[in-house]
């Protein structure tokens, strides 16, 4: 399925590997990364060593909601690059709508 862009939102592109989750939001319009992200982030080492499993992944979506808040990003198009919508991808959507981001 093909996202469909608007120039009104950002996109949120979500990267899952193994050990890791990161993302960026992405202003498709002029073509650049308005911020990024990821497990590796010295706040979510802190509390989650290895950002590998679901509980990371919902602490990283908290974070990384408030994080965008604060740079005045609200409502998104979350691209999750063809991974499936289960496990580390709906613990990690599912905290950033619990942190305020609309998609």
């Amino acid at each position: 399925m093909k996202i469909k862009l608007d120039e009104s939102r950002p996109r949120l592109l979500l990267h899952r590997s193994i050990k890791n989750i990161s993302c960026q939001i992405i202003d498709d319009v002029h073509k650049k990364t308005l911020f990024s992200m990821s497990t590796m982030d010295k706040e979510i080492r802190e509390k989650f060593p290895s950002g590998g499993n679901v509980k990371a992944s919902g602490f990283f979506g908290e974070v990384f909601a408030r994080r965008a808040k604060e740079k005045g990003i609200s409502k998104i198009l979350f691209d999750r690059a063809g991974y499936l919508y289960h496990g580390r991808v709906k613990a990690f959507a599912e905290a950033l709508r619990k942190g305020g981001l609309q998609f």
